[in-house]
């Protein structure tokens, strides 16, 4: 079926009717399946069930809010013994490690605070280029093109934050060392001879102030790794987006969501145009691009074609194959299937800012007597 039939038929892609005069779909494999999927689940609530999460607009997944205050130290007057020296010593260090923890957690709250405003700021960046994808623009249109980068500077900066909270993480983990060390030197002490009750007593105050910042560091460290899983998974998902939206404001038209994120990655499939001939016999392409015409404008219909299937199959494998003509002489033959190649490195190209991942697709080229126009075609494996 040829796009160019397409004015008389009603064809169930993001509710559009498409009508394009190069490409032409496999029609079976665009339809939507009968068949229904659930979302995941939504991150599962600390065990304790004490740690708060606030929910970011605009795309952003959720992210710790709990403040970690530490409990305090209890002071208390030197005894004089040997074990009175210890406890002072080790309530210094309990002090000097709680300063260490109020310290990380104002970081963490600044970074958190920086996190949400530039995920804001980028999301309302992409909403105002998608607003003007979504009612048709020009081409390259420069606007476009400078919220772009603004967004990807955003992006950027919320990878940084990310970044400074790796490292934040890694301060936490040595402070929890450093508390399983002190815990064990306060029992340690309890078995020293010449303690008086008060040193007895003293210590067992300074244990439990041990085991409460034990556990609020180990809180911290909990909901710091959770935070930066979320949010590098996220700004991952968002630079395919980003590769997507350029090819948008590159063809002045709105795509929709990256491919990547209906694929299931695989590291099966490689591209290849130097690769083993594909075969194609007995087989139905799910789009025949036939370029009989400077800028063919494929990319809506390449990205609607590939989104469906992979909605229905999210494991699909796809061959992409470069066709020339047999017509002319030799040289002729050989010029043709040249372009043919560079049509469909083109079209591969477009795959990849379109999300898909490039293990996905197979590239070979074959000649074909039917063909009146290089023509490049897809086929899902």
């Amino acid at each position: 079926m040829r796009f160019s039939d397409f004015s008389s038929l009603r064809f169930l892609v993001v509710g559009a009717a498409l009508s394009l005069g190069a490409c032409s779909y496999g029609d079976s494999l665009l339809w939507p399946s009968s068949e229904t999927t659930e979302e995941a689940s939504a991150e599962a609530a600390s065990s304790d069930g004490t740690d708060q999460v606030q929910v970011i607009g605009g795309g952003q997944p959720p992210i710790g809010a709990t403040q970690f205050v530490p409990p305090g130290v209890t002071p208390g007057e030197p005894t004089g013994t040997f074990v009175g020296q210890k406890v002072v010593q080790l309530r210094d260090e309990l002090g000097r490690l709680q300063s260490s923890i109020a310290q990380q957690n104002e970081e963490l709250q600044r970074l958190r605070t920086g996190l949400v405003q530039n995920s804001q700021q980028y999301h309302g960046t992409i909403a105002a280029v998608n607003s003007r994808l979504q009612v048709g623009t020009t081409p390259g249109n420069p606007i476009l093109v400078q919220q772009f980068k603004s967004a990807q500077a955003d992006l950027d900066r919320i990878a940084d934050e990310i970044n400074y909270m790796n490292n934040l993480t890694a301060a936490v983990a040595n402070n929890s060392t450093l508390s399983a060390y002190m815990a064990e030197a306060a029992r340690a002490a309890f078995s020293v001879s010449g303690a008086v009750d008060e040193d007895h007593r003293q210590l067992a105050i300074l244990e439990d102030e041990g085991n409460r910042t034990a556990v609020l560091i180990d809180r911290l460290l909990k909901e710091l790794t959770s935070d930066v899983r979320r949010q590098t998974n996220y700004v991952t998902t968002e630079r395919s987006n980003l590769n997507l939206l350029s090819a948008g404001i590159k063809s002045g038209e709105l795509f929709g969501g990256s491919l990547v994120n209906r694929a299931v990655l695989s590291n099966s499939g490689q591209a290849s145009m130097a690769g083993a001939p594909i075969s194609t016999a007995g087989r139905t392409p799910l789009v025949v691009i036939r370029f009989d015409r400077a800028d063919v404008p494929y990319e809506q219909a390449l990205y609607t074609a590939v989104s469906k299937t992979l909605e229905r199959r999210p494991n699909a494998m796809f061959d992409l194959v470069a066709v020339a003509p047999t017509i002319g002489g030799a040289a002729r033959i050989a010029l043709n299937s040249q372009k043919a190649r560079q049509h469909a490195e083109n079209v591969m190209r477009s795959l990849v800012e379109m999300g898909l991942p490039p293990n996905r697709v197979a590239v070979s080229a074959k000649t074909q007597q039917q063909a009146a126009n290089n023509e490049v075609h897809l086929f899902v494996r």
